[in-house]
């Protein structure tokens, strides 16, 4: 599951990143640690080219009381002892909660990095995962709905976050499932309310492997009120080592060595702040 994610890039960043404009009011805050229940930016294929706040955790329009749905599992009830080498079918648009949304709601979820524990101990162990390369912010594929609160009139609007089989490096945390971020060439694609359901299920695969990293932290990050960069200090090594050329031709292997640990956390958290 993908249950904690940051996003922290200055709301002009995302209007370019992303081709699209904050509206009047947009009360944005970025995030260390965005966790169920707190409203963060989306972008939905209703409205293409406008950022919106909605709220984490996917209540379905139908339901009697509000639901904190996070993640929406490509495979529905298929493949339920998590093979990360299944290929089969989607059952996602079948699932009472998400095959309305998967055909017709679907949204851009802006993350800068997020934050995911071992299979076992959860977030009592955790770990930021990343894109190489600076590439971020990026987004994951989301699903959406808008819920009407019967006795209050209020009205919701929320998303999940759709999950798809490990790949090889959620396999070395270990965790046995991926959130499905989808590359910049297909971003557009997916708030395309005009495409095939084949073509919409198509783009529900893991993110390559090589192109990711991942290295542990503290079970602070466990406290979903808990906020600030030091959340995402480094407390062991990269899952996987990361060489960068310097401008004096030295190479330098990155992330090993507890004397690296923070200024490597400081150069991970150069964003637009």
């Amino acid at each position: 599951m993908c249950g904690r994610y940051v996003l922290v890039q200055k709301v002009e960043l995302l209007e370019k990143r992303f081709n699209v404009k904050a509206p009047e009011g947009f009360d944005y805050r970025p995030s260390y640690n965005i966790s169920p229940g707190r409203l963060a930016a989306v972008i939905t294929d209703e409205n293409p080219r406008q950022l919106n706040l909605f709220r984490f955790g996917m209540t379905p329009f139908w339901a009697k009381k509000p639901m904190y749905l996070i993640n929406a599992r490509a495979e529905g009830d298929h493949n339920v002892e998590d093979n990360p080498g299944y290929t089969g079918a989607k059952g996602i648009i079948t699932k009472p909660s998400f095959r309305k949304p998967v055909r017709s709601q679907r949204c851009l979820v802006l993350a800068d990095c997020f934050i995911e524990g071992t299979t076992k101990e959860k977030l009592s162990k955790p770990f930021v995962v990343y894109l190489k390369a600076g590439e971020r912010p990026f987004a994951f594929a989301g699903i959406w709905d808008t819920w009407v609160n019967q006795d209050t009139g209020e009205i919701i609007q929320s998303f999940a976050i759709i999950t798809t089989v490990a790949n090889e490096l959620l396999q070395k945390i270990p965790h046995h499932r991926s959130p499905v971020i989808l590359p910049r060439s297909l971003e557009q694609a997916w708030i395309n309310s005009d495409i095939p359901l084949s073509d919409v299920t198509g783009m529900l695969r893991p993110y390559p492997a090589e192109l990711m990293n991942a290295y542990p932290i503290d079970p602070a990050i466990k406290n979903p009120r808990a906020e600030g960069p030091e959340l995402l200090k480094p407390t062991g090594q990269r899952l996987t080592p990361e060489y960068e050329t310097r401008k004096t031709d030295d190479v330098n292997l990155q992330g090993m060595g507890m004397n690296r640990r923070l200024k490597e956390a400081q150069d991970f958290l150069e964003f637009e702040l």
